[in-house]
């Protein structure tokens, strides 16, 4: 591992193998540069092709562009009219930006404790959550695994709740025959470099129902209407939009999304295939009546694990000059959290347990066995030296 240290005490840390990187092409490269060769950076052509796009890929009426998929969460709330005094039922075992655009809106996150196997939220503890504040759910498709999806959605249909479906770790991932991202009343991927396609930063929200399109489309643009001028302005809006920039790189990234998904699910096998034997650990698979996209690759410490153990096992292979990561810590514990809604260690203890044992092992399009081969390696001595 080397560090360089540059002005103000920035410090880069360059590792011999990275967490993840993006998968870019000629392709992307004169498709972006042919966009900054055109008058339309924004508001432009690109950005009705890629809504379009990704709406056609899932089967969805309505795609609405957005700058990252933390906004997409947060115009979905705000389209639905959540707001102070409501809650939104979700899961503690996630990105912080899933539960962020909760209270974003001014609601309250209302948390549900995971299926220890599939990682998700479980459909099995939704109900005793539900109250008379409850005014959606707000399920995530983690790691790539839309396990339990389905149940969720059924669930809050017998309650008449909408869906806000956070797919945005699950673009190209296939439940029942039924593509992620159809699912929710509303939904939403994401686009950061770690995902499945990138935008460099950006998101996508997905729905059938018109209105809760055309209310998100004005909400991204300042809170203009589709019909109204350029300095009118019916609403409290945002500028979260997306370039046409941004978005060029998108509609090439979703023509290759095929490619990528395959390239992803052999890396995965590598992994599963060189660490089948060891027995320290529990190795992710893809659920039955299932096609996972996968997100990143996660192994578990089995049991006798302590945190202490699973930092000094990260710190072990970060020295050794492989990223890895705990993906991830409990969002109920960070701390604005705890002081914001009193949650205490042990309210959701399979979360705090899988959170405890978790690595993320270096996982992108272009890994190649040898260097699988060698983050395995390089794993099983931190693990034999602990």
């Amino acid at each position: 591992m080397l560090l360089q240290v540059f002005s103000r005490g920035v410090i880069l840390v360059e590792f011999r193998i990275n967490l993840s990187r993006p998968d870019i092409t000629r392709a992307e490269i004169d498709a972006v540069c042919n966009v900054l060769s055109s008058p339309n950076l924004s508001l432009g052509p690109k950005l009705k092709e890629f809504e379009k796009a990704l709406a056609k890929y899932t089967g969805r009426k309505h795609g609405v562009a957005v700058n990252s998929g933390t906004s997409g969460l947060f115009l979905c709330a705000k389209a639905l009219g959540i707001g102070p005094g409501d809650e939104v039922i979700t899961t503690p075992f996630t990105f912080i930006a899933s539960a962020t655009p909760i209270m974003m809106a001014g609601a309250k996150p209302v948390f549900v404790d995971i299926d220890p196997v599939s990682l998700n939220i479980d459909p099995a503890k939704i109900e005793k959550k539900i109250t008379e504040k409850t005014r959606a759910v707000l399920p995530v498709v983690i790691f790539g695994n839309p396990t339990g999806l389905d149940e969720v959605c059924r669930i809050a249909e017998r309650h008449n709740l909408p869906v806000i479906e956070d797919s945005c770790e699950g673009l190209g991932s296939i439940l029942a025959g039924k593509r992620v991202g159809s699912f929710g009343t509303m939904s939403v991927f994401g686009f950061y470099p770690n995902k499945q396609i990138t935008t460099g930063e950006g998101g996508m929200i997905l729905t059938d129902d018109d209105e809760l399109a055309d209310t998100c489309i004005s909400l991204r643009n300042q809170g203009r209407s589709r019909m109204g001028g350029w300095l009118a302005h019916e609403r409290l809006g945002y500028n979260f939009r997306l370039s046409d920039i941004n978005c060029a790189l998108g509609i090439a990234q979703l023509n290759r999304l095929e490619e990528f998904i395959e390239k992803r699910r052999n890396v995965a096998k590598m992994y599963q295939q060189l660490l089948a034997d060891e027995d320290r650990l529990l190795v992710p698979q893809e659920p039955p009546d299932c096609r996972m996209a996968w997100f990143v690759f996660v192994v578990r410490l089995k049991e006798k694990h302590t945190p202490s153990r699973r930092d000094t096992i990260i710190k072990d292979m970060r020295r050794r000059g492989i990223q890895v990561s705990n993906y991830f810590p409990p969002v109920h514990l960070q701390p604005f959290m705890v002081q914001e809604f009193g949650f205490r260690p042990g309210d959701f203890p399979n979360t705090e347990s899988v959170c405890e044992s978790t690595i993320a092992l270096p996982f992108h399009n272009n890994l190649s066995q040898k260097e699988v081969q060698t983050v395995c390696k390089e794993l099983i001595n931190s693990l034999d030296n602990i």
